[in-house]
This record gives structure tokens, sequence and C-alpha cells, in this order.
């Protein structure tokens, strides 16, 4: 019997594509997003090679209607028919944080398919009120049940280490990598967390005490 082809290797991102679309200092308007799906042991419902692996947003100049990446892939994950009775556990890297349409599409997926777990790490955040409130749309989000966080240093070199052709080179860290990293999470931070109702503040800073002030430099334009 003749012996079965083996499976094709995966695509891997190149270098400059990476380096210039999840940089967090320099703002390009393509979004790429890298994904690992964790299988339960037995389970072959992902095609060989699909469980880890990016695609990016399919804009106007490419053949078909515009989609963004997030769009692409749940279009993608949809089609594998998990099985229900096991759990998977999906991670994302993101250029890019979900915009409020995409925010809300994937948290009625994971609404609806309880066995799918998602982690996303965005390298900044979609700052755009194109498609809705794009800080509405990761707190509902969360609130689904997925686990959201900046990418830092070790998620960057994960990327390059697993998605990239990195030709054996060692991931080297752009300057100001690390002070972008933080000013975003802490933005994020700010966005995810609770809204207090309109009269509480009075409780909890009384007039002895300042109401502390934002202390977050004004977002820059993004892009999607």
């Amino acid at each position: 019997m003749e012996a079965s082809a083996a499976p094709m290797a995966r695509c891997l991102m190149p270098e400059d594509t990476f380096t210039e679309n999840f940089n967090n200092v320099v703002w390009q308007k393509a979004t790429y997003l890298c994904y690992e799906v964790e299988l339960p042991d037995g389970d072959y419902r992902v095609p060989p090679g699909q469980d880890k692996d990016f695609l990016h947003n399919q804009g106007g100049h490419m053949a078909g209607p515009p989609r963004h990446a997030e769009m692409r892939f749940l279009d993608l994950i949809s089609s594998w028919n998990l099985d229900q009775d096991l759990c998977y556990r999906v991670t994302c890297f993101i250029s890019w944080s979900p915009c409020a349409v995409c925010a809300q599409r994937l948290a009625e997926f994971l609404r609806e398919n309880s066995h799918v777990s998602l982690r996303i790490f965005a390298s900044r955040i979609y700052t755009k009120r194109k498609y809705g409130d794009y800080r509405e749309g990761l707190r509902t989000l969360k609130e689904a049940g997925a686990q959201i966080a900046i990418m830092t240093s070790k998620e960057f070199e994960h990327c390059w280490k697993t998605f990239v052709d990195n030709q054996g080179r060692t991931f080297q860290a752009w300057d100001e990598l690390d002070a972008e990293s933080r000013y975003w999470s802490m933005e994020l931070q700010r966005i995810l967390q609770p809204t207090a109702p309109p009269s509480l503040p009075p409780l909890y800073f009384p007039p002895s005490h300042p109401v502390p002030g934002p202390s977050f430099r004004s977002l820059r334009g993004s892009s999607g």
C-alpha cells in the first residue's frame, strides 16, 4: 500500500509583516490574527495544520466583500463543527483589539458554544467608533467569558517563535515596546473595570478628598 502523503508544512508569516503590523508603536491599517487551538486528546475535527495559524482582514482591494479578521476566524472555527462534549481552548494574538461589532459577534459565539473558551491578547486597542462603542464591545466580550489582555514582550516573542518565518533569529524588541504595552494595559483595565452608578462617587470620594482625575494620555487615532 502506498504511504499517505505527509501533511503540508504550515505557512509562516513573513518577518517584516509581523514587525510592521504587531509593532505597538506604529499604526498599520491591517489587522492580523494569530490563533492556537488546544485540542482534547484524540480529537481530529480540526484539519491538520489548522489548529495553529494566522489570518488577516479582507480589505476592499481583495476578492470578495471586506471582512474583519475576527469574522474570518469565526467562519473558520465554525466550519470545524467542534465536538460539544469536549472542551477547546482558543488563544488569539491580534494586532488590533476587536471593534464593537466583532466583539459582539465573538461574545455571541461564546454564549452559543460553552465548550469553547477564548483568550485574546491584543497589541493595541482599536479606538475608532466607526462600528460602535469599542469600549462597550470589549466589556460585552469580557462578560461573555473571554479573557482579554494586552500583549507584552512575552506574547510578542511567543508569536515570533510560533507564527513567523524567523529564519532562526531571536526576537528583538523594538524601542518603546514595554512602555506602550504598559500604557495599553492601563487603558484596557480602565475600560473593563465596572462603572459605578452616578450616585456612588460622593460616598467613596468625600469633599475632603479630591476625586482622582484622568491619568492617561489622550488616545491616538487608530486603524483597523
